[in-house]
């Protein structure tokens, strides 16, 4: 075990939830409000900000989305992957969940409940662009909150450490071969380069960009990396509200002429938390997995880099889709579900370890 990714297994165990993150569903609710509000009495001023583009990037939100990401990317120390061979089984449980059952059983909730049971309360036109929003959610695993998470559940930090570095090396390479699989299967044309811009864009420089200044900020001693992490700590969530502003200003006049769209498509949301989370805790108590491992492998199951498949979601589908107002959704109900599941999982401890 490295002495440097002991350390920052440690911080990331008891560093303080901020109020930006305890209340996060709080802030993106006032965002929706703001940015519908804002949308329908200063159209102009939006219309303007929609049209600065290069190369169909939105050069706003492109700020943006790397203010978001880039600080998360910072904590995540790729030093540990040497450890997941500590926890064999329990990073065994991690991939199975976050690259094949939660994109593909997250493809076939949006098929079942946006083209079938729901469809005919959603606008027609805005149905593949639904079910592409979710796709992208489910295939982007979380990165930076599952900290959080692990740290109110008591999870293993060195353990949640090395599986967050090895999804973020795998999902540099599989997200967008992933994500254009499932949405072909889900008859949803998509273009190549678009997506693969996506992934350089939004991944690949954001990580390469966050290592240097990681690697920047160590050569000033440990105390120096924390004091700059506790400064930069809110930019990524201040970057998200902005950002979900900007989505709503667009996506005002949809919101209020169907409010019932995003209560529709937070239902297989939920229902994909709750199915993944339960599976990875079971099959981790199957397997004999401590406790500790489970919940952090539960959690991050569970979550998403909803930052990522925002910033995807705009670029490929554009601000006004159907796409990104479900990644926004997920945004909108991820705190208060991951801590209905952070409390089932300390609740039930004690029924955990009688079976191992």
């Amino acid at each position: 075990m490295s002495v440097q990714c002991e350390v920052t297994a440690k911080i990331a165990a008891h560093a303080p939830m901020s109020v930006f993150e305890r209340y996060l569903t709080v802030w993106v609710f006032l965002c929706i409000v703001a940015g519908v509000v804002l949308g329908q009495t200063l159209p102009g001023v939006f219309q303007t900000i929609g049209k600065l583009e290069f190369a169909q990037v939105n050069l706003p939100v492109g700020l943006l989305i790397w203010v978001m990401i880039i600080p998360m990317l910072v904590k995540v120390d790729f030093g540990a992957l040497h450890e997941v061979r500590q926890h064999v089984r329990g990073i065994g449980v991690t991939l199975f969940i976050n690259w094949l059952v939660k994109p593909f059983s997250m493809a076939f909730l949006g098929w079942l409940f946006i083209r079938q049971i729901f469809a005919p309360y959603l606008p027609a036109d805005q149905l593949d662009s639904y079910i592409a929003g979710l796709i992208l959610l489910a295939a982007a695993p979380c990165t930076a909150m599952v900290f959080v998470w692990s740290r109110l559940t008591n999870g293993d930090p060195l353990f949640t450490l090395s599986q967050v570095a090895l999804n973020d090396t795998i999902m540099i390479f599989a997200f967008a071969p992933l994500v254009a699989f499932l949405l072909g299967i889900s008859a949803i044309s998509v273009p190549w380069d678009t997506l693969f811009t996506s992934v350089v864009l939004y991944i690949v420089i954001p990580v390469i960009l966050a290592q240097l200044w990681r690697k920047h900020l160590l050569r000033g001693g440990q105390a120096a990396f924390d004091a700059a992490m506790e400064k930069i700590g809110p930019w990524s969530i201040s970057a998200l509200l902005a950002t979900l502003v900007l989505l709503f200003a667009f996506q005002g006049k949809a919101i209020i002429e169907q409010p019932l769209v995003i209560a529709l498509l937070a239902v297989p949301i939920l229902i994909q938390v709750f199915f993944n989370s339960s599976l990875a805790y079971w099959l981790n108590r199957k397997a004999g997995e401590k406790h500790s491992v489970a919940c952090p492998s539960a959690l991050i199951g569970a979550s998403n880099f909803f930052e990522l498949a925002v910033a995807a979601a705009i670029s490929l589908f554009g601000f006004e889709s159907g796409a990104a107002l479900a990644t926004v959704v997920g945004v909108l109900i991820e705190v208060p579900v991951m801590l209905l599941v952070v409390k089932v999982v300390n609740a039930s401890k004690d029924w955990y370890e009688r079976g191992q």
